[in-house]
């Protein structure tokens, strides 16, 4: 049922990620006009509750400079809020150190992002292998793992070829393999199909559902295609949740 109150809905107790009454701003900068304490800020974030449960795709959805990325920063743990509270997996990341805040989403937090972010100079295995190298995971451990993603997401015979070698189907795939690695409660996936024809675009969704069986999903999207495959959508503007389906 549509919400168009941005009110959030009850706080499930299992949830994967969920943020209370969250804010985040962002100041301008100082100089011009404005000294040093008088800086403008921006707002970004306003408000917004938000519970992520298991085995869901929630959509993240709005016009340009709504609110989306900053939330899916926040959500991701490569952020914290200005005020409110957020967890991942049970852990207050405000009270955590940077490091200790790039543990937890390198154990918990798989990342999609828009335009790959892969390594030119390494094949389709290797990019995958990355977040196991950096948990420290064996040789061995991280090539079949790779493999064994890429095989998955339909790369199978594609493992040895770097990404200048790849359609943009195949590198958006490639980086799903890379955030499914570590094997995390919680996969954040930034305009997923932005840069995909409508065929691959309907591939890579189908990934991401699939990838949504026994741990969360989160996508921001301008594309009605992606946000259709949710099995609900968080409506924001001027950083504000305006509406909920």
């Amino acid at each position: 049922m549509s919400r168009t109150d941005g009110t959030a809905p009850s706080r499930p107790a299992d949830a994967i990620v969920a943020g209370d009454s969250l804010v985040r701003e962002y100041s301008r900068g100082g100089g011009g006009f404005f000294g040093a304490d008088e800086a403008p800020t921006v707002r970004a974030i306003d408000e917004v509750s938000v519970a992520i449960e298991r085995d869901e795709v929630v959509g993240i959805a709005g016009p340009s400079g709504s609110g989306k990325s900053t939330l899916l920063h926040l959500l991701a743990g490569l952020d914290v809020p200005t005020a409110g509270t957020l967890s991942i997996d049970g852990t207050d990341i405000a009270a955590l150190s940077t490091r200790q805040r790039g543990a937890l989403r390198l154990e918990t937090v798989g990342i999609v992002f828009q335009r790959f972010h892969l390594l030119d100079a390494l094949s389709a295995r290797a990019n995958v292998a990355i977040p196991l190298l950096e948990a420290g995971r064996s040789k061995g451990d991280r090539r079949a793992r790779a493999e064994e993603l890429l095989e998955a997401v339909g790369l199978g015979d594609r493992t040895g070829h770097k990404p200048g070698q790849l359609s943009g189907g195949e590198q958006q795939r490639v980086a799903i393999a890379r955030a499914l690695a570590t094997d995390p409660a919680l996969v954040i996936a930034d305009e997923p199909t932005g840069e995909l024809d409508s065929e691959s675009g309907e591939r890579v969704l189908d990934l991401l559902v699939t990838a949504a069986e026994d741990r969360a999903v989160v996508l921001a999207s301008h594309d009605q295609q992606a946000l259709d495959v949710c099995d609900r959508v968080i409506q924001l503007r001027d950083g504000r949740v305006v509406g909920r389906q």
